[in-house]
Order: C-alpha cells, then structure tokens, then sequence
C-alpha cells in the first residue's frame, strides 16, 4: 500500500481527485473515494523557459492550495501518477508517493 499526497489549487481539487477515484486510489476494504485534505499556502517563481498555469516568468507567486493525501493499491501507484500527472493543472506537478508497511 502506498499513501500519495499531492498539492493542487483549490478550483481544480474536485476534478483531479475524481480522476484519481475513478480508477481506485482512495480505496480500503469496503470504502471508497478516501482522502483526507489540509488547505494552506504555497508559492513558487517560474524561471527560464517555464510555462505557468499561475502567475509570471520571474515574479514570486503565492497561491491557495490543498494538500490531499490518499492511499494507494500497489499496482495502481504507477497508474496513480500518469493520471495526476495528465489532470493536474500545473506544469510540475508537486506530489510525494510513500511506501507504507504493515506492523
């Protein structure tokens, strides 16, 4: 079982989190659609040749996001990430995958 956290602006929440459903992530035993969600702040400056979803080349950007935190069957974790990767609306997407065992 792996646990997938990943930080996305508030207006794109709902729509990466179904996509992410839709395949399975968020699933235990007889639940479904599982997530857990912390709203704060975060910022970046694009550089170079970087093309923002938000803000502008070479200016700090602080924005509103959440950070959703999911679990994650072992063979969908790969999956799991395409599809973050393909709905998420940044241009790097910010995400941690860890490992979780069994004590």
């Amino acid at each position: 079982m792996y646990k997938l956290n990943f930080f996305v602006p508030a207006e794109d929440k709902e729509r990466v989190k179904e996509a992410l459903f839709s395949i399975g992530v968020g699933r235990y035993e007889n639940y479904e659609c599982c997530s857990f969600e912390t709203l704060g702040h975060g910022q970046f400056k694009p550089v170079n040749g970087a093309d923002p979803y938000i803000g502008e080349l070479d200016r700090l950007e602080v924005v509103e996001e959440y950070k959703v935190e999911m679990i994650c069957k072992d063979e969908l974790i790969k999956k799991a990430l395409v599809v973050l990767k393909k709905v998420h609306p940044y241009e790097e997407v910010a995400y941690e995958v860890f490992r979780m065992e069994e004590i």
